[in-house]
């Protein structure tokens, strides 16, 4: 083990090299925005492909004759491939190179995208969802580390806010874009599209750490003896994938009771032999006496389990109910996500001078009144009436957002920044998963498994109540969690606030 990997950034943020070797401010200001570029870009792919196929579920059951309650895996295939692999990316991303994995990660994205267009049957694009999600853990698992590497810790609300607006200007395009070519053309175009435009990011990428090299910002440090661990991985990843598989066919047959036994069995191994190893895949020193840490990434979990399916099952309600077109409807699903891409950079801004703890909790709290609201819509509601609910739950996540990210960076040392972003991503991406387990769920039971025009509307307005009043329960239990975590008096883990 005695290569040598992308490492330290000579900048603010690191004071172990000598003065003469680091860059001019110039070329560091440079370096910055071009990893700021590359970074938001990619930020941007990732939701933009996945707020898109919202607008394509009908279209794609109707032509490959798919029953509703297996429609959800058009979305959970991808968020269920991401939870797996990000962790150990991110891991992996902190040994070897942060920018080198990210750049391989949108390639991969890239590939994969532009395979799916072909995608003969629906059992072949399932598998490719899965192949897609593997580039997207990459991204995920990457993403803000490579900012953290580059920027000082007093620009770091303002930069994660950017990177934030980015992610939610993908899920506002997403949308309007999808909606658009599925009209006009279809919906395999969207993902060549999407492929193409993916290709771009990827020289950009590839551009930005060139430059970042050239100037000398990212040095060459010795990698000592670190490595990974391939039991302690394997014991992660099935533990996850079989617990995570579990929720999305829950109560569907015995299979999902099988297979959540198992996950529990698996992650209680799996915790007792990274304690026991040298290097292993999830550093369990981070959760150790740090409370806010731990409680930090729950909520995260929680936020997303009770706002992700919002797309989907308004997509749903909005063209099988309502009977809108892809093109209006997504104008319509577009409010929420522009409203967070217009609150996250300034509260994330906000958050570098108050406690970013404080502020994502009043966020999700507005988040879990708008769930609740969202419980009070009707079959006959008026466009506006949708439009200002969806504008309510936009204020709340972006106020929620890029400040709690920038907690759970301000509870590790920079040189965890790579699996504590890891682990924050896998904290979204299953509480993504888990929220459209809990779709699909409620869709075996209201619909059934029948195609989704076919449904009566009775059975899609109870689906779409349950659904808003579970994720409104959720977010309450998040701001009851979020308040012990606000008045917790632990110190940070071990990596103190950097």
């Amino acid at each position: 083990m005695g290569g040598r990997k992308e490492g330290d950034v000579v900048s603010d943020t690191s004071s172990s090299q000598a003065s003469s070797d680091r860059p001019t401010q110039r070329q560091l200001k440079v370096v910055q925005r071009t990893t700021l570029i590359a970074a938001m870009f990619a930020g941007f792919i990732f939701p933009f492909s996945a707020s898109s196929m919202n607008i394509a579920v009908p279209i794609i059951g109707a032509e490959f004759e798919v029953g509703a309650t297996h429609l959800s895996w058009i979305v959970s295939a991808l968020m269920l491939s991401t939870i797996v692999f990000s962790v150990p990316f991110g891991r992996f991303a902190d040994l070897r190179g942060r920018r080198r994995l990210f750049n391989i990660g949108i390639f991969i994205f890239f590939i994969t995208t532009l395979v799916i267009t072909f995608a003969p049957n629906f059992p072949a694009l399932i598998a490719l969802r899965v192949a897609q999600g593997v580039g997207a853990a990459i991204i995920t698992s990457t993403n803000q580390a490579i900012l953290m590497e580059v920027y000082p810790v007093s620009e770091r609300g303002r930069v994660l806010g950017l990177s934030v607006m980015s992610v939610y200007i993908g899920l506002a395009c997403g949308p309007i874009f999808s909606g658009f070519i599925i009209h006009y053309l279809n919906w395999r175009a969207v993902f060549a599209i999407t492929a193409a435009f993916t290709l771009i990011i990827f020289f950009i990428a590839l551009a930005s750490s060139a430059k970042a090299r050239k100037s000398g910002v990212l040095q060459e440090v010795a990698q000592g003896s670190a490595g990974i661990d391939p039991v302690n991985t394997l014991l992660y990843m099935t533990a996850i994938l079989a617990t995570m598989y579990g929720l999305t066919i829950f109560a569907q047959n015995i299979l999902s009771y099988i297979l959540l036994a198992v996950g529990v069995v698996l992650f209680v191994i799996f915790t007792k032999h990274a304690t026991t190893i040298k290097h292993p895949v999830v550093e369990v020193r981070l959760f150790r006496r740090n409370l806010r840490y731990i409680t930090t990434n729950i909520v995260a979990l929680l936020q997303y389990a009770a706002t992700f399916a919002l797309g989907y099952v308004m997509s749903i309600y909005l063209q099988v109910v309502k009977g809108f077109p892809a093109d209006i409807s997504g104008l319509i699903l577009v409010a929420q996500p522009v409203t967070m891409a217009i609150i996250s950079p300034i509260v994330g801004k906000l958050s570098d001078r108050k406690s970013p703890f404080v502020i994502a909790s009043v966020g999700m709290a507005i988040c879990a009144i708008s769930m609740l609201s969202l419980v009070l819509i009707e079959e006959d509601a008026s466009p506006l009436h949708i439009i200002f609910n969806l504008l309510v739950v936009g204020v709340g996540f972006g106020i929620f957002s890029s400040p709690n990210t920038n907690a759970v960076m301000s509870c590790v040392a920079p040189k965890d920044y790579g699996v504590a972003g890891s682990i924050l991503g896998t904290m979204r991406s299953s509480g993504q998963l888990i929220s459209m387990a809990i779709i699909t769920i409620v869709t075996h039971f209201t619909i059934g498994d029948m195609l989704i025009e076919s449904a009566e509307t009775t059975g899609i307005m109870l689906m779409f109540k349950v659904s808003f009043l579970v994720f409104a329960i959720i977010c309450a239990a998040g701001v009851a969690l979020s308040l012990v975590r606000n008045r917790s008096i632990d110190a940070p883990g071990s990596g103190s606030t950097p």
